[in-house]
């Protein structure tokens, strides 16, 4: 296979007119620690941009940076950290996850996956803090989108287009995004022996109270026992975990609020700052689902208040089923025993009631070519995502079939 190492954005538009020219199709990656998510491609040629890196602008006081796509976010981290400051979506690390090593993610990997942490459903999704993208369509015609500031949207915010088409519409070689100041105290609180029903309520009450919650999640005594706080791993229960971060007194109050709330739920403990880090990563990152490679994985969204029904429904149906919760039960992390027909997809997606879609994320590769990885969508929903592909590349080069396939 040809191999186009990129790191000039003039060298992605000559893949690109080759490709056009050639009538052969292109993979898009940084530094391939995703991909195996989503359906497996044949295409003639890969376009790796892991040499594209490197921070473009950066201003602080402003709260915004631009950085080249393949730039990696140890990379990033590193700078922002000399500020005090922080990508506050969280990006997971799914490297390991999926079979690769740790701290390969880059820029473009996250943002065109709209991969976001725990942390989402205070601070949004990673499409939320994108502000600005330069890159080629796959006509091979330069574009710029969006500006340096949230307000300046005119037309069709194609920033959000961008965001989560796993590199199928364009090939983005430059992000301008949003940063913002790192807490000054994190902590965590966590609530032992919960069901999964009264973890819902739990998490719910937490949400909607006035105190700020960071995060919240729930992990069974299984889950639990795989993280390397013992805090976490030697309680033989379940965790509920809630989050809490900002400046000292503020956090100090909210947190002595929330155990009071919740005191009469069981036995209580929290976590500091360093512990706190620890176990959210563990939770974004889905550590929990590394070590055994061969089990199938999915991520599920749902309503939370769906969350309970619906694993008490999977477990009917389904042996060896484990499962945590996210986004205070909004996002389902599930792992199921290899050999299920279609990995499971005929069961995992007829229990969902009331709107949401599931993803296979792990699974061999004669699986992803025979399921559907991404929740199906209605016709019309198709002939629109259809007709924004003719626009973007009506040559179909850029990450073919890997959403949905052709045809």
């Amino acid at each position: 296979m040809t191999v186009f190492d990129i790191s000039s954005p003039d060298q992605i538009k000559d893949a690109l007119d080759w490709a056009i020219s050639e009538k052969q199709s292109l993979s898009i990656s940084g530094n391939g620690s995703k991909e195996s998510l989503g359906r497996p491609m044949e295409v003639a040629a890969e376009l790796r941009l892991a040499n594209l890196s490197g921070v473009r602008m950066y201003e602080p006081a402003e709260l915004v940076m631009k950085a080249a796509a393949g730039s990696s976010f140890n990379e990033i981290n590193a700078v922002l950290h000399e500020n005090d400051q922080q990508l506050a979506f969280c990006p997971p690390d799914l490297g390991p996850l999926l079979g690769q090593g740790a701290g390969l993610g880059t820029l473009g990997g996250v943002f065109c996956s709209n991969l976001s942490g725990s942390q989402r459903i205070k601070m949004g999704a990673a499409r939320d803090h994108l502000l600005g993208v330069n890159g080629f369509t796959g006509r091979a015609q330069a574009f710029q989108t969006g500006s340096r500031v949230m307000k300046n949207v005119t037309g069709y915010d194609l920033c959000k287009l961008v965001a989560g088409s796993y590199g199928t519409l364009a090939v983005c070689s430059e992000f301008t995004f949003k940063v913002l100041p790192k807490p000054e105290k994190l902590r965590t609180v966590l609530i032992f022996g919960q069901e999964p029903n009264a973890a819902v309520i739990t998490m719910r009450d937490a949400m909607s109270s006035v105190h700020e919650v960071a995060a919240a999640a729930y992990l069974p005594e299984q889950i639990a026992g795989r993280t390397n706080i013992d805090y976490v791993s030697n309680a033989n229960r379940a965790v509920t975990a809630i989050l809490i971060d900002g400046n000292g007194p503020s956090v100090d109050f909210r947190l002595n609020a929330l155990r009071s709330m919740f005191d009469a739920q069981g036995e209580l403990e929290e976590l500091h700052s360093k512990r706190s880090s620890e176990l959210w990563k563990f939770v974004s990152d889905v550590g929990a689902y590394v070590e055994d490679q061969r089990r199938l994985v999915w991520r599920v969204s749902l309503p939370p208040s769906d969350a309970a029904d619906y694993i008490f429904r999977l477990r009917q149906q389904i042996e060896d089923l484990e499962y945590f919760m996210d986004w205070a039960g909004g996002l389902l992390w599930l792992s199921l025993p290899e050999g299920l027909e279609d990995a499971g997809q005929g069961i995992v997606r007829s229990q969902i009631r009331n709107g949401g879609h599931a993803t296979l994320i792990r699974a061999s590769s004669d699986i992803r070519s025979r399921v559907e990885v991404f929740q199906p969508v209605d016709v019309v929903k198709a002939r629109i995502s259809e007709k924004i592909r003719e626009g973007f590349d009506p040559y179909r080069i850029l990450n073919p079939a890997r959403m949905y396939s052709i045809g």
